[in-house]
């Protein structure tokens, strides 16, 4: 029943929003377990517990589009966790790919590596048509829900919309 609603909420979406628009939804953030740029798990319900989190998906470290979503919240990053904010990103790329995008560019937040697309099955995020890609959408998590979602996330903007979102949850 949650993976239904999950997607019907990607698919209305997918069909009104706008980058960097998102939209307010209230549905259960799941709760998986995947590795990071350094091959350590990541507990995703044991970092909702350290405050809102934001869990933005890109399709390939090291691409531009990419960089540029990643680099816009590494430049908002001090700012966010002075706000209580964790954030995780999340690209089907190896681990050994996260790493030097994560050295590449000074990302100061950890990379999870999802080759498998288990981490995308879970937050329902689609992958590219015909590749092992991951869409480009952002996720914000308050107290172990999805607050807001965003289906087509923006690039160079995505710590604005963030922020936005931030003022509307009052953080």
């Amino acid at each position: 029943m949650k993976k239904l609603a999950l997607i019907a909420m990607a698919t209305a979406a997918m069909l009104n929003s706008h980058a960097g628009e998102g939209k307010k939804v209230d549905l259960p953030a799941p709760e998986i377990t995947a590795i990071n740029q350094n091959g350590a798990p990541v507990n995703f319900a044991e970092v909702y517990k350290k405050g809102i989190t934001v869990v933005y998906f890109y399709p390939k470290a090291n691409t531009p589009g990419c960089t540029k979503q990643s680099c816009s919240l590494r430049d908002a990053y001090v700012d966010l966790t002075k706000r209580g904010v964790q954030v995780l990103g999340v690209s089907t790329d190896e681990p050994e790919a996260q790493k030097k995008f994560i050295a590449d560019f000074t990302l100061p937040f950890d990379l999870i590596a999802d080759p498998d697309g288990k981490v995308l099955e879970a937050f329902n995020v689609a992958k590219i048509p015909g590749k092992n890609l991951a869409s480009r959408q952002c996720f914000v998590i308050k107290g172990g829900r999805i607050v807001w979602h965003d289906e087509k996330a923006a690039t160079d903007k995505q710590a604005e919309d963030i922020d936005r979102v931030l003022k509307d949850l009052g953080a």
